[in-house]
């Protein structure tokens, strides 16, 4: 049976964890001289994925404490809070040991019917012998007022994609995984700093063959992209629902001029009765009507009367929903701007690492520094090597930057 790597590589040891030093040490720091502390309480915020809980849970082994831990999202009224996180508070540790009591995405909170939640919590942070971590994505949600008064706040900031590469590679060497160095980083890159998700993804790519290669990362991309475009297009094809039709494309990577392209595409397949497909292309053509307002007076607040169009309004065009199963494809269109799109990824992807080490943008370092670079790699040798060490480019960037013309 294949182990989830998520589970097999969680760090189980203080130094175990990475990239989030500063974080790590106050989190040590509150729980060791908890007696000291004004506050009793912590909130450790930031993004998913960046170890906020692997984190904790690491700590407190090496420490020889138990965790007592609820997630917030699982309670569901005020009284069930004071059960079960007021009996805790007060109970001692089996064992003798010391304990934390910790209370997961405490996010989670805001949408429970009892409005009363965060306040309960306060009230018990007050009464507890033992210390109290909460995690969050948001502490500065307004209904966490109450807890962020009483709390210390420790914030795990987004993991930068060579600590993410880093982890990754070492989980390759483990598992006899080969792969190709500028698709692991690739594959780092496009995790945004959530090492869970980059993991996972490595495990999924790679149960079959152990080979990651950058085919494998392309075909990762792509699916991912027409996954989440099926399901937004079942959204406002299948159903009836308005709202839900509204949000239809709040989660995907195209843009709404790409998304405009698949229900034109697609509408045909979807809408068999002429009258609903005579209505429905009567609001792709209104949203396309008000696309071109856009971009010739960059009249902005007209995106929200596209967005509306396309998905409620479309999704209003039908007299019934269609029950058979249509399989959505993307248009030719689109294959022809990823083919563009493709022959400018090595340049993309050079001035995004020249970009993280000059604090700019992308944008900013392909104008004002890639000429300089692709200058000096091809008339100094000695400069160029310097240069390339330290932007961390590899042989195929070198070699593409030697191959430009100046």
């Amino acid at each position: 049976m294949t182990h989830p790597f998520i589970t097999k590589y969680q760090p189980k040891r203080i130094k175990d964890i990475v990239g989030q030093n500063t974080a790590v040490q106050n989190l040590v720091d509150f729980i060791t001289n908890f007696k000291a502390q004004k506050k009793k309480a912590v909130i450790v915020h930031g993004p998913s994925g960046s170890g906020k809980t692997s984190s904790i849970y690491a700590i407190t082994d090496e420490l020889g404490l138990e965790v007592m831990e609820t997630n917030a999202s699982d309670i569901r009224n005020k009284e069930e809070i004071l059960q079960r996180v007021g009996e805790a508070v007060k109970q001692r540790s089996l064992f003798s040991r010391g304990k934390i009591i910790l209370i997961d995405e405490i996010d989670g909170l805001s949408g429970t019917k009892d409005r009363g939640g965060a306040t309960a919590i306060a009230k018990l942070i007050n009464e507890s012998f033992f210390p109290i971590v909460l995690t969050s994505f948001n502490p500065w949600n307004r209904k966490l007022s109450s807890l962020r008064s009483k709390s210390s706040l420790i914030e795990f900031k987004t993991l930068n994609y060579l600590s993410v590469f880093n982890v990754l590679k070492s989980i390759c060497i483990k598992e006899g995984i080969k792969f190709d160095e500028l698709a692991l980083k690739g594959l780092a890159r496009r995790s945004g700093g959530d090492l869970r998700a980059a993991i996972n993804d490595l495990q999924s790519l790679t149960q079959r063959s152990k080979i990651l290669d950058k085919k494998l990362l392309e075909e990762l991309c792509e699916r991912n992209k027409t996954e989440k475009m099926f399901n937004a297009l079942i959204k406002v094809f299948k159903n009836s629902d308005l709202k839900i039709a509204l949000e239809a494309f709040d989660n995907v990577e195209e843009n709404l001029d790409e998304c405009i392209l698949w229900l034109d595409e697609n509408l045909p397949k979807e809408y068999e009765n002429p009258e609903d497909l005579a209505r429905a292309y009567d609001m792709l053509s209104k949203a396309d009507v008000f696309r071109r307002r856009i971009k010739r007076w960059q009249h902005w607040r007209f995106l929200v009367y596209v967005n509306t169009l396309v998905t409620a309004g479309i999704a209003s065009a039908k007299g019934e929903r269609s029950k058979r199963f249509v399989r959505y494809m993307p248009t030719g269109r689109i294959l022809k701007i990823w083919r563009i799109n493709q022959k400018n990824l090595r340049k993309k992807a050079i001035a995004q690492k020249i970009a993280e080490h000059t604090h700019s943008s992308s944008k900013r370092a392909l104008k004002d520094s890639f000429p300089y670079i692709k200058f000096i790699l091809q008339n100094s040798k000695d400069m160029g090597r310097e240069i390339s060490e330290e932007l961390e480019l590899d042989k195929e960037d070198i070699g593409w930057l030697k191959k430009q013309t100046l």
